[in-house]
């Protein structure tokens, strides 16, 4: 049994230790590649490696639990552990991470009186109905239980968000109550008013920045009441987000000398080691004057690239933390090559609403609903009406609708609505004849991850659909979480400029890691072999989709687009490198 102590410092076993961590979310990339990556950290000169860990992805639905595969947290604790790595857990209901609803679960937007992150009874009854499955599987792995794990995290940037310390105070004694014995952390933005709400007693407050080192760490100074100084998020680069004009990358040198510093003064936490991918519909949005979701790389311009390459950073970093610790030898043990499969021919194509009773069973209403209140959390949906009282569509507007909608009318594409474009009336000329359908599907671009935005992400409409003035009633929903690409049947018919899913195969000998480039497409997402990858826009920055070697097999891969603006080609093509702006 082990011993790690909170002072004037950290002790480990009673003896000076600094903490040199990475930021590795074993939920971004496939196990496969878990020790891959945890190699590639030690070998750099950490002793330790830091993960959130998702609620959203854990407890897909109330109730229902899942720690398996990608979601193998033991797993990867055990890969930690056995490179002789320390472990930091963040397991907070909220995570931010530029995660899809921070890492909540969408489903508690079915409650319409829960406050999210405050000390809420509803609230704090999911949690702990969570924590009651969670915790017992991660206490075990404590240092003063046999295993690895030094610290914990409370809550997540709490300051930045508000200052209700009653809650804070239940999420400790929550997590104490459920076997954490560990010292705990809090961090925040490295300012007086994020410090001031964020921190509690019992818990050691760390703080999250990116720059100004010296300065960040004399606010943190005054909280800490003589304990060491940790930055626990060292922000080396930044995320996308779709048409923000080219990848974000950091300041080099300023970032080599922050980091030298920080290993000066203190300890820290870089984030990210290796950024990932935020595969299916995971990736987070940020909202300050307008919806702005995120992209499907995770890259962050990290230490490790999006598919773990080595980049001049990792080496200038190794550099630096060579003066604070020895730098031990590793051999990479998991074999990882870059492939160009070249181009692909679409086989096969049929339109959504062509197979849309097949892949989902509507549900009816005289008004629309939004998707949590119909049991679906991430994807599409599709609502369908006829236009039997009106004689044209002049004006139309959605109440209560996020993010995006492309509006058709007797099949046909009309109008395409994003973010507060949803929200006020359009004009909208269509002619038609009585009794035309009407067809609106709505996608989910990812659910807000950052402030008080996050308590108004229920996705899709809900409350009404206005047209020329009137509210237009009686709907059939169809939802769209498109998990089930299984039963797609490509003989049914295909029409231009619609909704659609085109099918490619891809024969190979042997797996290796592409890259989809999707130019020439609109946009959608993709499914490797069932897996979805992400998605796509042709907005960019991103402009190929990463494709793991372990998604791949000997033999025969499909690989299925699903297209939402008619804007498709014959062709896509597989390349040995990414391209994210």
């Amino acid at each position: 049994m082990g011993r790690f102590e909170i002072k004037d410092n950290f002790y480990l076993d009673g003896k000076s230790f600094q903490v040199i961590s990475g930021a590795i979310h074993y939920f971004r990339i496939m196990p496969q590649y878990w020790r891959d990556r945890l190699e590639k950290l030690k070998a750099m000169g950490c002793n330790t490696v830091e993960t959130y860990i998702p609620w959203n992805m854990h407890e897909p639905k109330r109730g229902q639990f899942c720690f398996e595969g990608l979601l193998d947290i033991e797993q990867f604790i055990h890969e930690a552990t056995s490179l002789g790595l320390y472990i930091i857990l963040r397991p907070s209901p909220y995570i931010c991470a530029e995660w899809e609803f921070g890492g909540l679960p969408a489903w508690l937007l079915e409650n319409d009186r829960i406050r999210l992150r405050v000390n809420d009874a509803a609230f704090l009854q999911a949690v702990e109905e969570y924590y009651r499955v969670l915790l017992p599987k991660i206490t075990p792995y404590q240092i003063d239980r046999g295993g690895n794990v030094i610290l914990m995290q409370i809550e997540n940037e709490y300051g930045y968000y508000a200052n209700d310390k009653s809650y804070m105070e239940a999420m400790r004694d929550m997590m104490r109550s459920y076997g954490v014995t560990v010292p705990l952390v809090t961090s925040d933005g490295p300012f007086p008013e994020n410090l001031g709400g964020g921190t509690i007693e019992g818990a050691l407050p760390t703080g999250n920045f990116g720059s100004r080192t010296e300065e960040r760490f004399e606010i943190l100074k005054k909280y800490t009441d003589g304990g060491p100084l940790m930055c626990t998020e060292f922000w080396v680069g930044w995320f996308d987000h779709w048409g923000n004009g080219g990848h974000m990358r950091g300041n080099l040198e300023q970032s080599v000398k922050d980091l030298d510093k920080m290993l000066e003064l203190g300890h820290v936490n870089i984030y990210m080691f290796e950024g990932g991918t935020n595969f299916g519909f995971m990736n987070g949005s940020n909202y300050y004057d307008e919806l702005t979701p995120d992209v499907t790389s995770y890259d962050y311009d990290a230490v490790l690239t999006e598919d773990g390459q080595i980049t001049e950073k990792y080496l200038r970093y190794k550099e630096v933390i060579s003066k604070y610790t020895r730098i031990p030898e590793v051999t990479f043990s998991t074999k990882i090559e870059r492939k160009a499969y070249g181009e692909l021919t679409v086989q096969d194509k049929v339109s959504l609403f062509s197979i849309i009773d097949e892949i989902s069973t509507p549900v009816e209403s005289v008004q629309p609903q939004s998707m949590e209140r119909l049991g679906q959390s991430y994807g599409y949906i599709l609502y369908h009406s006829s236009l039997d009282t009106e004689e044209n569509m002049e004006k139309i507007r959605l109440w209560e609708a996020n993010d995006r909608a492309n509006i058709f009318v007797d099949r046909k594409p009309v109008l395409t609505l994003y973010d507060l474009e949803l929200l006020k009336e359009q004009e909208c000329k269509v002619e038609f004849e009585k009794g035309a359908a009407l067809d609106i599907l709505v996608e989910n671009m990812g659910r807000v991850n950052f402030g008080p935005r996050m308590e108004h992400q229920r996705k899709g409409i809900d409350q009404c659909v206005q047209i020329n003035g009137h509210m237009h009633n009686h709907w059939k929903q169809y939802t769209l979480p498109l998990d089930n690409v299984d039963q797609i049947d490509f003989s049914k018919d295909y029409v231009k400029n619609t909704p659609a899913f085109y099918r490619f195969s891809l024969q190979i000998e042997e797996p290796g890691d592409t890259f989809l480039d999707f130019e020439g497409w609109g946009k959608g997402c993709v499914f490797v072999n069932g897996f979805n990858i992400g998605r796509f826009w042709e907005i960019g920055p991103q402009k190929r989709l990463y494709i793991p070697a372990p998604l791949l097999k000997s033999g025969n891969n499909e690989i299925i687009l699903f297209e939402t603006e008619g804007k498709t080609r014959d062709t896509i093509c597989l390349k040995g490198e990414p391209d994210i702006g």
